[in-house]
Order: C-alpha cells, then structure tokens, then sequence
C-alpha cells in the first residue's frame, strides 16, 4: 500500500513559501515556511515537517497498542496519545517523545506498560525513526 503527500515549494529558505497537500485531501495546500518551521513556537502560522511526523507517530502508535490490547482480551476504551518531534536547526530530527494516557477497563498497570512499550517498539512509524531516540510516558487514567 502506498501514500503520498506533495510539497509545493516557491522561493529561497528563509523567504520562500510553500504547501503540503495529501492523498486523501485531509491537507490540501497547507502552508509552511521558515517561520513555521523554525520560528513560530506557537506553531499557528502553519505546519512543518516535524508536526506531520509527530501526527504519523502519535496515530500509529495509538493503533498499534489498540491492536495489543484487543488480542490482549482487554481493548481500550480511550487513548490519547501524543508525540513530540524534537528538531535541533544544524543537528536535525533528534527524537520523538510520546506520551499516552489510555482508558483500559480492568488492565492492570505492569501490563498496559509492557503492551505499550511494545507498541512503541513495533509501529511502522517508530521503526521508521529508528535513528533517533523514540521515548514513551505512558499511564492509565
């Protein structure tokens, strides 16, 4: 199975502009630019390419454990999983720090954070960012 997702670029680096738009029409001529990549913390003039890879870890994560957990006998009412994609300008992407609180009726801890660790270890997306440190907060609400 493929996907793809095009990038539109117009300009130098720190002038230029550009869109993302994806397959599925889910993001059609997102912006993104220097700014939103490297300058605006608050992350509301636009996207970048660490948030795409932090929505892409955050979500299989989630369905990875959710697939765990169900063959565990013991399938999640909630998780709300969140990745944050760490970029240091000269160095790059150097890690993906996800946090998760899930919802999982009558899952003792010990276990939900054994599933959990292995979900962080075996999602496509985690496996796909195996040069940078991938770490996991996980609890149970």
């Amino acid at each position: 199975m493929d996907r793809n997702a095009t990038a539109v670029w117009k300009g130098n680096l720190r002038e230029g502009t550009g869109t993302i738009t994806t397959q599925s029409g889910a993001l059609a001529e997102l912006p993104y630019s220097f700014k939103t990549r490297f300058e605006d913390e608050s992350g509301k003039s636009g996207t970048n390419p660490e948030e795409l890879i932090a929505a892409a870890h955050a979500s299989c994560f989630a369905m990875q454990l959710s697939h765990f957990l169900a063959e565990n006998g013991t399938p999640a009412t909630k998780l709300d999983a969140k990745a944050v994609v760490t970029l240091v300008p000269g160095t790059g992407i150097t890690g993906s720090a996800l946090t998760l609180v899930g919802t999982v009726p009558g899952l003792d801890p010990a276990k939900f954070s054994e599933l959990a660790n292995k979900a962080k270890a075996e999602c496509p997306v985690s496996r796909a960012l195996g040069a940078i440190n991938v770490s996991l907060d996980a609890r149970l609400a």
